[in-house]
């Protein structure tokens, strides 16, 4: 469980992050969240899947990174197989709180920052810092500030994306059936991405209005980073032949 604290100067100024890419610090993830915002950098490198939460039956797009939990096809001893890796990897070990503040007598909340100070990642040895010698934001933390107002916007924007996907009926599963060349047989369920049928019926009109809302460039970068499926099936077959 996540021991998440409000990160501070005072308590935390001696804190640095390992940013080295392993398994051990649970990079092992078979595929990650994300959102539009992200898709434009991701597509070259990850395929871009919808899944449905089977508790609340909300829809989430996430980039898949292997066949089966505990399998990171882009990571390897030697670190992470791509030039590009996605937010809510990269945000590890911090989170996004709220905080009431009073400014000028209105009370209002803000974002701050949280760690999780039982994360493989902390530690005072080695990494990078948190805060300059005289208490200032180091750059790597800023970086960090940065990112996570990133995921803020994104998870904003799939709580408009997603549902525009289900009122044009753009949404539809599939069953994605893999065989190595060793015979090996991987089969991935429950899975949605785009209907490009229904999306090629739209009229100009409901285009239009994908488009003013940033979202049709989004679909055409989906559909595109499916390409990348076969990344993952060149790396599980290499690895099959190494074993």
């Amino acid at each position: 469980m996540a021991n998440a604290v409000l990160l501070n100067n005072v308590e935390h100024r001696d804190l640095r992050i390992d940013t080295t890419r392993s398994a051990a610090f649970g990079d092992d993830s078979w595929y990650a969240l994300t959102f539009p915002l992200e898709f434009r950098a991701l597509q070259g490198h990850y395929p871009i899947f919808f899944q449905k939460d089977a508790k609340t039956g909300d829809f989430f797009p996430l980039v898949l990174l292997g066949f089966q939990p505990g399998e990171n096809l882009y990571l390897s001893d030697s670190g992470w197989a791509a030039s590009y890796i996605p937010l809510t990897i990269r945000r590890e070990p911090f989170l996004i709180g709220r905080q009431n503040v009073v400014e000028d007598g209105v009370r209002k909340t803000r974002r701050v920052i949280h760690i999780d100070l039982d994360n493989p990642r902390v530690n005072h040895e080695h990494g990078e810092p948190l805060f300059l010698e005289y208490g200032g934001n180091s750059p790597y933390l800023d970086g960090v500030s940065d990112m996570l107002e990133a995921i803020h916007q994104g998870v904003e924007q799939n709580a408009q994306f997603i549902p525009a996907l289900q009122i044009h009926g753009l949404l539809e599963s599939f069953t994605l059936d893999v065989t190595l060349d060793n015979g090996e047989t991987n089969q991935l369920k429950g899975f949605y991405t785009i209907d490009e049928e229904r999306l090629r019926t739209l009229s100009a009109e409901d285009l239009s209005k994908l488009h003013r809302a940033g979202f049709l460039e989004a679909i055409y970068m989906v559909l595109a980073s499916q390409a990348q499926v076969r990344r993952l099936v060149d790396e599980k077959n290499r690895r099959a032949a190494v074993r």
